[in-house]
């Protein structure tokens, strides 16, 4: 199994100590390293180089969004997980936007952690249930006031796929999803990897915003 590097930035003390005792003895994951605000950890940068960012969006100076852009903009390869109390819709849609590829709440639990920290690892995007539904809900809302063109692809997804985007697209769970369908939350998972690798899309958000465009949902 490899070893999963990562820098913590947050410019509490208390937080990145906190985040240290939670993964302290987790076999596979590896604290290289943490950093008070942006300066700190670009400077950081130039020596050790991370896999992954355990990141808070407030900082001094430079914000965890503005890092994720720049990071991007040098076409670094860190993956950027965002763990912060902030979770408007607003901070969520610009850090994905940004190029984050996780986003948990403060007080998500351990093994939440984790199961992110692996996930974006392989390249995944990980949302906590408890934003993605809000979020959703949120941007589905607000796309009955917008125009798209239609952009149909040709790419067919199963009856079975297309009720998957249709329940995700109400902003529902993927505890909600498997229970409306009868089927575990792992499957509904491997079913919504499964479609974003096909629409080479990555968040949910992404694939919502696609079903909208190519009239996949009625809005």
């Amino acid at each position: 199994m490899d070893t999963i590097k990562i820098i913590i930035v947050d410019d509490h003390p208390i937080v990145r100590d906190g985040i240290k005792v939670l993964l302290m003895n987790v076999s596979n994951i590896e604290i290289i390293g943490e950093a008070a605000d942006g300066n700190e950890l670009f400077e950081l940068l130039k020596t050790k180089v991370p896999d992954i960012l355990i990141m808070d969006i407030s900082m001094p100076d430079l914000s965890g969004i503005e890092i994720t852009e720049k990071l991007k903009s040098e076409k670094s390869e860190i993956k950027v997980i965002m763990l912060t109390a902030d979770k408007t819709d607003e901070s969520v849609f610009d850090s994905l936007k940004a190029g984050a590829l996780g986003y948990l709440p403060k007080n998500a639990k351990r093994d939440e952690i984790i199961d992110a920290i692996n996930k974006v690892y392989e390249g995944e995007e990980y949302i906590a249930e408890s934003i993605t539904s809000t979020v959703l809900k949120t941007y589905i809302s607000n796309a009955r006031n917008l125009n798209y063109q239609d952009s149909k692809r040709n790419i067919e997804l199963s009856k079975r796929e297309i009720e998957i985007v249709e329940l995700f697209s109400e902003g529902l769970s993927y505890k909600e999803i498997a229970n409306r369908l009868y089927i575990s939350t792992r499957t509904v998972e491997s079913h919504k990897n499964n479609i974003l690798e096909k629409l080479e899309l990555k968040t949910i958000v992404d694939l919502v915003k696609y079903a909208i465009k190519n009239k996949i949902i009625k809005l």
